[in-house]
């Protein structure tokens, strides 16, 4: 009898060291931090409501949920931040629903609408459509893992985006149907021109092309007076005319990546000309020594 008591006492006392140990390292044993994860579930919600919408062929209701999305889930993280209420179980659960709303809604909205709008083309343009929203998919999903194995680590430079974020590429999709809409273009003629932008936009995910993250910019301090001005410029844009704005906004940032590794080649091929062959062959001999 004794020897049973001693064994349930000693239970007691080692899951009472678990919690102490968990508490210390700033876990929790059971429940999650319900503020953010709301967030992340009305952005699930978001891109779930978006796939729906598609397929009953609201496209424009489709493109604004994912954008919807979008806001939901910039929010989410600072929400965790200002409350201290961050936690592992949050970033999986966010990382779960980008890939609902940024990787499976925006390839199967841009997959129904193209099949909406070319039922009188060849089955090799439903083919190709799937194909296209399937691999803009599982870039979506490879980008996400990649980014989940690389962050907090000291290889990541936050100043700076290993490939296009999902949230972009999922806002270039969207905003071209929406910018598709307001213009009214032939099918024939858009549709094409939108598998070339989901492929890219993929391929653009798992590249290692870096894109501005804008997380080193210090909203504290002082900035010139037109900088003042064109925030508030972009937000009556936005505003006035979503359906192109929201389009040009996340291409041109899309094609900042492309455009800023080229003009880096260029000034480094031009660097490097402007330094005489002797003397480059003079600072390697030197480094070799070194």
């Amino acid at each position: 009898m004794n020897e049973i008591k001693n064994k349930v006492k000693t239970k007691i006392q080692d899951n009472r060291q678990r919690r102490a140990d968990r508490k210390q390292a700033g876990e929790r044993s059971r429940g999650v931090y319900l503020l953010p994860n709301l967030f992340t579930t009305a952005a699930l919600f978001a891109g779930f409501y978006a796939v729906i919408a598609s397929m009953d062929g609201n496209f424009e209701k489709a493109a604004f949920a994912i954008f919807i999305a979008m806001i939901l889930d910039g929010m989410d993280g600072r929400v965790a931040r200002m409350t201290s209420t961050e936690s592992q179980f949050g970033k999986e659960y966010d990382s779960l629903s980008d890939m609902v709303s940024f990787g499976i809604a925006p390839s199967l909205v841009m997959y129904q609408w193209g099949v909406d709008h070319l039922t009188s083309l060849s089955g090799f343009w439903g083919r190709a459509g799937w194909f296209v929203a399937f691999a803009y998919c599982v870039c979506a999903a490879l980008r996400l893992a990649r980014f989940n194995t690389t962050a907090g680590t000291d290889k990541a430079d936050k100043r700076y985006f290993d490939g296009l974020p999902s949230p972009a590429a999922a806002g270039v999709v969207a905003g071209f149907i929406l910018f598709d809409d307001t213009f009214g273009f032939d099918p024939n003629l858009s549709f094409v021109p939108a598998l070339i932008l989901t492929f890219v936009a993929g391929v653009l995910m798992v590249s290692d092309i870096k894109f501005r993250s804008f997380k080193d910019l210090n909203l504290a301090r002082k900035v010139p007076f037109h900088i003042m001005i064109l925030v508030p410029l972009l937000i009556a844009l936005i505003a006035v005319d979503p359906h192109k704005t929201l389009f040009v906004l996340f291409f041109i940032f899309a094609a900042s990546g492309p455009v800023g590794l080229i003009m880096r080649k260029v000034k480094g091929e031009q660097t490097e000309s402007l330094i005489p062959e002797d003397v480059q062959d003079s600072l390697i001999s030197d480094l070799e020594e070194e």
